[in-house]
């Protein structure tokens, strides 16, 4: 693995640490906004900053091929993951939550194939699966090999949101990896802004008193950290060290979550989590250097991060 792969390595690592307290803050929230509230209303948030970020950089516009893809990411990272994932929120635990999450990049890896013309080994594709089935074999044994309710809802939001990231990651490569997550942003909240405005003002009248503090606290590290800075990290990683490669490092995110829904919020890890963690991982190491053809750009379409 050449130093772009460790790089592209290390930045989705931040990522996924930044995404890990995702799902628990999101518990927090949906206490007292709505699901559809919360996920569109945390994505009108973050296009504040995103927008004057791109306005301080007087970045380029996007072309209109690019449009057509940032659709495409709007679609999986600002509409489809948070909407159905704080939907799924109410009726199952952070940590139960994560455990879905964690099929998620096999379907990056799946994504990279078709959208940006990678071809993982055998050796890779044994590895992912492996390590996806190591995740499902653990949501067995903590569910008791029942399915919560919850779970279609979270695994719908994963499968569309792995088309976000991994179309998010090929335009990455082009334009670079926080202007993808900025423009999203920008370029939906038109779209957004009047259901986020109807949403709050009937969320004001069948519950007029003041909102917790604790859940303005959650609902600004959705906004601002995993709606746009972790993506910054996430998309750089991804289009540097390869989607697929780069993807499977969110197999450790379920691991991040519950170590920190235990630290903060209480919620129970037992000692059988920490050996299937160990074991992903292992899968994780052997994807690391597993081959992965990756799709160069030519260097007209490419755009380096600034």
């Amino acid at each position: 693995m050449n130093s772009r792969e460790s790089q592209g390595m290390m930045l989705g690592l931040v990522g996924v640490l930044i995404f890990s307290l995702t799902l628990p803050m999101t518990r927090i929230v949906v206490h007292e906004f709505s699901p559809v509230l919360s996920g569109l209303g945390r994505a009108l948030v973050a296009a504040v900053p995103a927008g004057a970020l791109l306005a301080w950089r007087r970045e380029r516009r996007p072309t209109l091929v690019q449009l057509k893809g940032l659709a495409v990411v709007a679609l999986g990272v600002i509409i489809a993951f948070p909407v159905l994932s704080a939907w799924a929120m109410k009726t199952v635990p952070s940590s139960h939550g994560a455990i879905v999450m964690g099929l998620q990049p096999l379907f990056v890896a799946v994504y990279a194939a078709w959208l940006a013309h990678e071809r993982p080994s055998a050796g890779f594709w044994a590895s992912a699966v492996l390590g996806s089935a190591l995740v499902v074999a653990y949501a067995i044994d903590a569910g008791g090999g029942t399915p919560a309710p919850g779970d279609a809802l979270m695994l719908l939001s994963v499968a569309i949101g792995a088309l976000g990231y991994a179309e998010g990651a090929r335009l990455a490569r082009q334009m670079g990896g926080w202007q993808v997550i900025c423009w999203t942003l920008v370029i939906a909240a038109p779209f957004i802004l009047l259901p986020v405005v109807w949403l709050a003002w009937q969320a004001h009248l069948h519950h007029p008193g003041p909102v917790a503090f604790k859940t303005w606290l959650a609902f600004g590290y959705i906004s601002l950290f995993s709606q746009l800075i972790g993506f910054f990290a996430w998309y750089a990683g991804l289009a540097r060290g390869g989607i697929a490669r780069v993807g499977q490092v969110q197999l450790l995110q379920i691991f991040f979550t519950m170590a920190l829904a235990a630290l903060f919020f209480g919620e129970s890890v037992n000692s059988s989590t920490w050996l299937f963690a160990a074991a992903v991982i292992a899968t994780v190491l052997v994807g690391r250097k597993a081959g992965v053809r990756t799709a160069v750009p030519t260097p007209a379409t490419v755009r380096p991060e600034r």
